[in-house]
Order: structure tokens, then C-alpha cells, then sequence
């Protein structure tokens, strides 16, 4: 196990990362605008179970297969950019997803939600190598098993991810709520949401390894 001082170090480390607006932060900000509180946890949900699968890779020794193999690094990276894509297309092409008291409003279900952010996440291989880079460095072979510690990390870095995500969101599903509000702007959250995935989708696309 870690000791505190680590742990408190790296929960520092850990908070400054994720107050910084990242593409997760984008992610889960427009799926709550688009489909309210609900869907933005288990967006956040399925991006926080996907960061344990990376810790897991990395504790496992997998991850290091991105660096050795570069074709690997590159078939993960252009599967998650067709899939955030088709997610685009999905979401500009549906009926209105922002949450409304009339009855019939199509909303995506939860599980459906989750298993989005879940792949999302997964198909993203620069988080890969983002857990390899920074979790080694909090780490000390001598004080136990690594991949305890690999987990211990990744569940600190999650629990701060809730509490910053948490206003996020609450945030998010007011504005998406003051959007249903008005008839003309009721579409808005979900062109949001699906330029939201076109521009992650070309970002993991182009930005390569830096």
C-alpha cells in the first residue's frame, strides 16, 4: 500500500488533473446538457470503470504493448476515433435527447450511456499511456504488491473524478434543463453532444502520441 504522503501527493496530482477540462470533462458535460444528471454519471461511470481496466493493463504489463508495438498503439487509436464518429452521427441524426416533462421524449438508456463512456474510454489509448507515465512515479516496489498499489491509485484518482465531475454535471443538467425550456433551442444539447464526439474523434484521430 501506499503510504499517506504518497497518497496525499498524488490525490494533489490527481485533483489538479482532473479540474483541468479535459476530453472526459467535455464528454460528460455534454451528455448531461443533452440528457440530464442521470446519463452524466453513467457516462462518468463508464469512463471511471474504463480507467480501472487501464490500471489493470498497466499493473499487468499490458500497456507497455502500445510502446513496443506501435501498429497496436495506432489500430486502438483509429477504432476509437470510428467509434466516437459513428457516435456523432448517432447523436445529430436522432430525435431530441434533452430532458422534457412531455411524454415520449426519447432518451438513450442508461446501460447504453455507460457502455458509451466505457468503450470511449477504452478505445482511447493515450489514457493507456497516461496511467503508465504518471502511476509508476507514486509507486514503491519495496512496500508491497504493484499492482495493489496500481488500483489503490487508480480508486483515489476516481473518488476525486466523482467530486469534480459531480458539480460538473449537476451543472451540466441545469443548463440542459433551461434548454428544454425554450422550443427553439430544445435540438442544441444534442448538436452539442455530437460535435462534442466529432471533435474528439479527430482529435484522437490527428494528435498521435504527444
Amino acid at each position: 500500500m501506499p503510504d499517506l504522503a504518497t497518497l496525499a501527493l498524488f490525490a494533489a496530482a490527481a485533483l489538479a488533473l482532473c479540474a483541468t477540462p479535459g476530453p472526459d470533462m467535455l464528454l460528460i458535460a455534454s451528455r448531461s446538457v443533452s440528457q440530464g444528471k442521470a446519463s452524466g454519471f453513467a457516462t462518468l461511470a463508464g469512463i471511471q470503470v474504463g480507467t480501472y481496466c487501464h490500471a489493470l493493463a498497466a499493473a499487468l504489463g499490458l500497456s507497455q504493448l502500445f510502446l513496443v508495438v506501435p501498429v497496436a498503439y495506432d489500430v486502438v487509436r483509429y477504432a476509437g476515433a470510428a467509434y466516437l464518429l459513428y457516435l456523432a452521427w448517432q447523436a445529430f441524426r436522432s430525435p431530441r435527447l434533452v430532458p422534457a416533462p412531455a411524454a415520449g421524449t426519447r432518451r438513450y438508456p442508461i446501460g447504453v450511456v455507460f457502455r458509451q463512456g466505457l468503450l470511449t474510454n477504452l478505445l482511447n489509448p493515450k489514457v493507456a499511456l497516461f496511467v503508465l507515465a504518471l502511476f509508476p512515479q507514486f509507486i514503491d516496489p519495496g512496500t508491497g504488491s504493484v499492482a495493489v498499489q496500481i488500483m489503490v491509485l487508480a480508486t483515489v484518482l476516481n473518488l476525486i473524478g466523482v467530486v469534480v465531475n459531480g458539480g460538473v454535471i449537476l451543472t451540466a443538467s441545469g443548463l440542459g434543463r433551461a434548454f428544454s425550456a425554450r422550443t427553439r433551442w430544445r435540438r442544441a444539447p444534442q448538436f452539442l453532444l455530437g460535435t462534442v464526439f466529432a471533435g474528439l474523434a479527430v482529435r484522437l484521430a490527428i494528435d498521435g502520441r504527444r
